[in-house]
């Protein structure tokens, strides 16, 4: 056996490579170990603290080690860590109708996963099975997840690794603002463009399409969207054909947007989607997906079906404490207050530089598009280099994805813009254009 302490013995990283797929992408050219975190920082294994800016893909949505998360995870583990749905389980029956009543779907249902993928998943066989049809509408540079089913309805070239798929899916134009032969529209326009191009989709190509599923902000493809009010518009359109509509709130659901608990709402208050789903956040960190969804949908299944981890004691113990936090501390209004303030500072340290070309966003969902992948892989490693943590995504890996948790201070803001300022003028010296 060779010596750990040995300086042969193979790295982490070297292990990680040896042992996991090779599509299993890690951030950095050395990738970083993180040990432990709290609030809004994490810590490496080397010591040094980061200031948190993506919270392990928006999951870590209220703080790091928050003690009212940790006491209930540890309490319900002091009693009983698992049992599955085949018996009666108070936290998940708890946080179900917490989250009935915040859906804002009528006579709601709620069936928990383990993440996002899985409840979009079970969504897509909801829908299909209610409406008898295969056919699905998403949205163009969309991604709903890595099962067989989402993939072949991921509208992102970068994460969709196959053609096959058990869907007929049909791409909709409208899910990215700023490009497409759309783009040069007013607002107004833009949406009766989309729509038109709706209901000449509905009328020449498609037979009885089951739903519509759409991230109110897409968020791998970059943290884009479409000017409020699309969604309404579309789902007149959907529901004149029967058709339901499938609000994918795994990253903008619980407030992060800050105008709104769920993205779907900058589109109207009235007409909440059929179903939602959401997963991420709501655990922070631990393992929590679902589906919300009017009766008549959720119970269109005729088949037995259970969850053997979904709705676990011990994650439901975190779902409920976690968004009671949520909730009596208005983090929602955090995030719209101190994510406004970034998106501006953000803004005001982007102009004149060439290598960004905007910086958009809602609350502390930010998105900054660089002039290409190249530029936006520097950037990130800058930006670890002085102790901020970002993420990266869109159709090219072109976009800076800025989601901290929501209890981000103004201070912890301004430390963090500071950072991602000086990384973004250092790749436009790098890489040619003016400082």
């Amino acid at each position: 056996m060779s010596d750990p302490l040995s300086p042969t013995h193979p790295s982490l990283h070297e292990r990680h490579q040896a042992v996991l797929p090779d599509w299993l992408a890690l951030y950095y050219e050395q990738p970083l170990e993180i040990t432990h975190g709290e609030g809004r920082h994490v810590w490496d294994v080397d010591g040094r603290r980061y200031l948190d800016f993506f919270g392990g893909i928006l999951t870590t949505m209220t703080a790091h080690a928050l003690p009212e998360v940790t006491k209930a995870v540890s309490e319900q583990a002091g009693r009983i860590i698992h049992s599955s749905t085949l018996y009666l389980n108070r936290p998940m029956v708890e946080l179900a109708e917490r989250i009935a009543v915040l859906s804002g779907i009528p006579d709601a249902r709620v069936f928990f996963t383990t993440s996002g993928t899985e409840a979009n998943d079970a969504a897509l066989l909801l829908a299909t099975t209610y409406r008898r049809s295969n056919q699905i509408l998403a949205m163009r540079n969309s991604y709903h997840g890595r099962s067989f089913s989402t993939v072949g309805i991921t509208g992102n070239r970068a994460w969709s690794p196959t053609s096959l798929s058990p869907l007929q899916t049909l791409y909709v134009h409208g899910g990215v603002r700023g490009s497409g032969p759309f783009a040069e529209l007013s607002d107004a326009d833009y949406i009766a463009a989309c729509v038109e191009d709706l209901r000449d989709m509905l009328g020449q190509t498609a037979r009885g399409v089951a739903a519509l599923i759409a991230e109110p902000i897409q968020g791998v493809g970059g943290f884009t969207a479409p000017p409020d009010g699309l969604y309404a518009a579309f789902r007149e359109v959907l529901q004149e054909h029967g058709i339901l509509w499938i609000s994918d709130e795994v990253q903008t659901g619980w407030g992060r947007t800050g105008d709104h608990f769920w993205g779907w709402q900058a589109h109207g208050q009235h007409g909440a989607p059929d179903m939602l789903t959401f997963a991420k956040g709501i655990g922070n960190g631990m393992s929590i997906g679902g589906v919300v969804a009017r009766a008549e949908v959720m119970n269109c299944l005729d088949a037995n079906s259970i969850s053997t981890f979904g709705g676990s004691p011990i994650t439901m113990a975190a779902g409920n404490a976690n968004l009671a936090y949520l909730l009596e501390h208005d983090l929602q209004g955090n995030a719209r207050r101190v994510g406004g303030l970034l998106t501006e500072r953000l803004r005001a340290a982007a102009a004149g530089l060439d290598v960004v070309r905007e910086v958009r966003g809602r609350g502390l969902m930010i998105g900054v598009e660089l002039t290409d992948a190249r530029a936006a892989s520097r950037v990130l490693e800058t930006a670890r280099e002085g102790g901020l943590l970002i993420g990266k995504g869109g159709l090219d890996g072109a976009v800076l994805r800025i989601a901290p948790p929501l209890s981000l201070s103004v201070a912890e803001a301004e430390e963090g813009a500071a950072v991602l300022e000086a990384a973004l003028k250092q790749a436009q010296t790098e890489l040619g254009g003016r400082p």
